[in-house]
């Protein structure tokens, strides 16, 4: 469930929708209130408020609401125009942090809002032979004015954020406190108190996808209850990033005893198993640290494409790599196994630093080797991580990933750029292996 509703953050229409939804009632309340105090003196209060009868009140809602609609429409533009630009130079991937941004969502949402909120205003007035027959929400349409004055303060809002989120320091940015937030949620600087070391054990009985697609967030603790419940240990063969089809393999299941585990506790573990992985087409970075990686991995690869030829942006990305993945190399290796009373109960999948400096460094390998900025930056991303890794296995994948570097490095076209970047390798080289001595 936590999960499904962090999904709406990437759901465009769900804040413009809220916000619509709290403009009618919003427009139905002042309308109410207009109808309990017409004919009652407002005192020195009545003052703030213009009364404009019924055809002034059309003639002002209508232009507001019409107006509004029209700048909604121009806002949408614009930031489709800028989804496209970011598309095509930075990637698809990041498309999402344009759909899930919460100034662009606001600003939408604002406008339909005024727009949806002038439009029940303005059905409520109605005007009679006489004065007593005619009816205008006074209150309601000065609101609607001061919440045009309002949206005009948003427009210029929206202006400013649509031209800081294109630029590429944002962008980096923005991904890589995605990438901080799943560090610490997947590989936390104090380990849970109920994490033990747990090889996963032979045998057991498979538990298989009932679905299709990318695994977007695993909940443990559900799977910890279901353990608990059932009396059995349940070993994760899948985690967040992964591409299941249906009857692929998810979860093993070891009963305690089992001789009185049968298929019905079988089918009902498997149940719960399911029901605690979540599916979806596109992935996220939520609990998906390699989608966070590779993210800011793209941003570098484009940049060095002959199109945009921009290292910097490169350098930058790398650089912000190094912000989110150095804190995790400082960390042991995460014990694997949740426990509930003493009782081994769970056994959840973690991705190795390994593995995603494999990602990031053969790209790199294979796409900066003429580019000298990018490849300086890459091999201070390495130096940094080797020398502050807490585990020999990743301060080992560093120094082979320079080596493959330093072999890549015969291929490239300046010589001068080659020999450059080697003392810049050697120089990564003597600084990890002085901080292991």
């Amino acid at each position: 469930m936590r999960m499904r509703l962090a999904r709406l953050r990437d759901v465009f229409w769900f804040l413009p929708l809220v916000m619509g939804l709290a403009a009618l009632v919003l427009a139905q309340v002042l309308i109410a209130v207009d109808h309990a105090l017409d004919d009652t003196a407002l005192g020195s209060g009545g003052a703030l408020f213009d009364r404009v009868g019924a055809s002034g009140g059309r003639d002002l809602l209508g232009a507001i609401g019409g107006s509004m609609l029209a700048v909604a429409a121009t806002s949408f533009s614009i930031t489709i125009s800028v989804l496209a630009t970011a598309s095509s130079t930075y990637g698809p991937r990041l498309v999402r942090n344009f759909m899930n941004d919460r100034g662009n969502q606001f600003v939408l949402g604002m406008f339909g809002a005024t727009f949806l909120y002038s439009l029940m205003v303005l059905r409520a007035i109605s005007a009679g032979p006489t004065e007593e027959t005619t009816f205008v929400p006074d209150i309601a349409v000065n609101v609607a004015v001061l919440l045009a004055i309002v949206d005009v303060l948003v427009l210029v809002y929206f202006i400013n954020h649509i031209a800081s989120s294109i630029q590429v320091s944002t962008l980096s940015a923005r991904v890589r406190s995605e990438l901080d937030a799943v560090v610490e949620e997947l590989y936390p600087e104090a380990a849970p108190d109920n994490a033990v070391p747990a090889p996963t054990p032979p045998g057991g009985r498979e538990v298989t996808s009932t679905g299709s697609g990318f695994v977007i967030g695993i909940d443990e603790p559900a799977l910890l209850r279901a353990a608990v419940d059932r009396d059995c240990l349940i070993a994760m063969r899948v985690r967040p990033g992964d591409h299941l089809v249906d009857g692929e393999p998810l979860a093993r299941v070891h009963p305690a005893n089992p001789g009185r585990f049968d298929d019905a506790d079988l089918d009902a573990t498997a149940g719960a198993i399911c029901g605690a992985v979540d599916l979806g087409a596109t992935r996220t970075p939520y609990q998906d640290i390699q989608f966070a990686v590779q993210q800011l991995t793209e941003m570098a690869v484009r940049a060095l494409s002959p199109g945009t030829n921009d290292p910097y942006t490169a350098h930058n990305a790398l650089n912000e790599l190094a912000a989110g993945l150095v804190p995790l190399a400082r960390r042991p290796a995460a014990d694997l196994g949740r426990t509930e009373d003493g009782t081994l109960r769970l056994i959840v999948t973690r991705l190795p630093l390994q593995e995603l400096l494999d990602d990031v460094f053969t790209a790199v390998r294979t796409y900066a080797l003429d580019a000298p900025v990018a490849m300086t930056a890459a091999i201070m991303l390495a130096r940094r991580i080797g020398v502050v890794a807490a585990d020999a296995d990743v301060t080992d994948t560093v120094l082979t990933h320079l080596d493959l570097i330093d072999a890549a490095l015969d291929r490239a076209d300046d010589p001068q750029n080659t020999h450059f970047c080697r003392g810049e390798i050697e120089q990564a080289r003597s600084a990890i292996r002085a901080s292991r001595a």
